[in-house]
């Protein structure tokens, strides 16, 4: 039986994922659901603010989600 995970605590794993594996945050939360026998459609509960911040940054970086609008050219 999995243990309780709080979104922040689940944050944490990822962030200490990412830093210990230098992976992006994706792989990170890929590799946890995999470790965890775990459906990945199903993390969205799961993801905090923070967190869901990070994954959109990594998903414009890789071209897989278009800027949002609003936001100044750099």
């Amino acid at each position: 039986l999995m243990a309780i995970i709080t979104p922040n605590k689940f944050a944490l794993l990822i962030e200490n994922t990412v830093r210990n594996k230098k992976v992006t945050h994706w792989e990170a939360v890929l590799m946890y659901c995999k470790d965890n026998d775990i459906d990945p459609t199903g993390m969205g509960k799961m993801i905090n603010k923070s967190l869901k911040e990070k994954l959109e940054v990594n998903a414009m970086d890789l071209r897989l989600l278009k800027e949002r609008m609003g936001r100044l050219p750099l």
